[in-house]
């Protein structure tokens, strides 16, 4: 196969490319090895290299600016096009990503060399599977920029949710110990803060995935879509509003749902009649039990309370998940059953208010 010909420019274009290619491989390799050092760090209590660690924050940061720098020159010097400049531009957002994750290790070393001894199997056993976990994560993520893969980039996108779980069952066991006195409540504190930090280092890898995408086929991640799910009693007047109107108002912002923990057996045909006088189609809709908010497989990103005991039904919040009380603003007196159209009308007022209210902060004035 005969060997494509450059020109001057050209080879000294591809020369500056390369270079850049070969020092972001390089940090990458430091960054994983930061990250993977913090965390034997802790395995084995072994505070001289927790403290390399903490040191070897400066070695990444003066490796970042050289590689920004590199990047600003070379959008000087060639005035790229294309795909030049889209790896170009990934690389600077890809800085951000890895300085981040830099910090991260430094952090996690610090907290470590103040511990007051190593943690118990039990824990260590638990730190391992979160740190295993986050650390796939973000190897997965870097090869698939080095390499422009943007099958892998999109197969390791969302990988960070794998930790929920994990993560859940760690903090609850980290504040059992520290509550009993097993370990001091310093070293519990400080231990959350590091298997919190282990699960930002793959929500960074995440990041690392968008650019990969962006460098390789010029597209940007979607805006995110949100998981949101309305919740009171009975599953059968304003939480059912909320969720239909949520669904044909903004289509690709979320997807949602409704429930009630004492659910009725079918909707009020009043309240379905009304609704489709306004234009929303209720007739397939039915009411919904609640299930434990921590065991669904798809964590929801909000869960709105649209009755006063709402929050008292959610006994396990998971970590990801937000309330937001709305049973001050939107409600109603009574049961569909029993409300005139005047006092329904208002019901879907405050319902419309507080969804767009609620799309608008999450997605902004484009949200649709």
């Amino acid at each position: 196969m005969q060997e494509p010909t450059y020109t001057h420019y050209e080879e000294r274009m591809q020369s500056d490319l390369d270079e850049i290619r070969d020092k972001v491989e390089r940090l990458a390799k430091l960054i994983e090895s930061q990250v993977g050092d913090a965390v034997h760090s802790l395995l084995e209590n072994d505070r001289s290299l927790a403290n390399d660690v903490v040191l070897g924050d400066r070695r990444v940061n003066r490796k970042i600016r050289d590689i920004d720098h590199m990047c600003h020159a070379f959008i000087v010097r060639h005035a790229p096009s294309a795909g030049h400049l889209r790896y170009v531009s990934a690389v600077l957002r890809l800085d951000v990503a890895l300085e981040r994750i830099g910090d991260y290790a430094s952090t996690i070393g610090r907290e470590i060399i103040q511990l007051s001894g190593r943690p118990s199997e039990r824990i260590i056993r638990d730190v391992e599977l979160i740190s295993h976990q986050a650390r796939r994560t973000l190897h997965q993520a870097l090869v698939s920029f080095q390499d422009g893969d943007a099958d892998l980039a999109n197969e390791t996108y969302g990988m960070a949710g794998q930790t929920d779980s994990t993560l859940e069952k760690v903090f609850e066991e980290l504040l059992a110990a520290g509550k009993s006195q097993e370990i001091p409540l310093r070293d519990a504190f400080a231990l959350l803060r590091v298997i919190n930090l282990l699960k930002r280092v793959a929500e960074q890898a995440e990041n690392v995935c968008e650019q990969t995408l962006f460098s390789v086929t010029g597209e940007t991640k979607d805006p995110k879509s949100f998981r949101i799910l309305f919740l009171d009693e009975r599953n059968d007047g304003v939480s059912q509003m909320a969720e239909a109107y949520a669904a044909k108002a903004f289509p690709e912002s979320g997807s949602y749902q409704s429930a009630g923990w004492n659910p009725v057996d079918a909707l009020d045909p009043g309240l379905v009649e009304f609704m489709d006088r306004n234009g929303i189609d209720m007739r397939a809709n039915k009411p919904s039990a609640l299930r434990p908010i921590h065991e669904e497989p798809r964590h929801w990103h909000i869960v709105v309370g649209l009755h006063p005991e709402a929050r008292k039904h959610i006994p396990l919040l998971p970590f990801r998940t937000l309330f937001l009380d709305w049973s001050d603003t939107v409600s109603v007196d009574g049961h569909p059953e029993d409300l005139t159209e005047q006092q329904m009308d208002e019901a879907l007022k405050s319902v419309k208010l507080g969804v767009r209210d609620l799309m608008l902060t999450l997605r902004g004035p484009d949200a649709r």
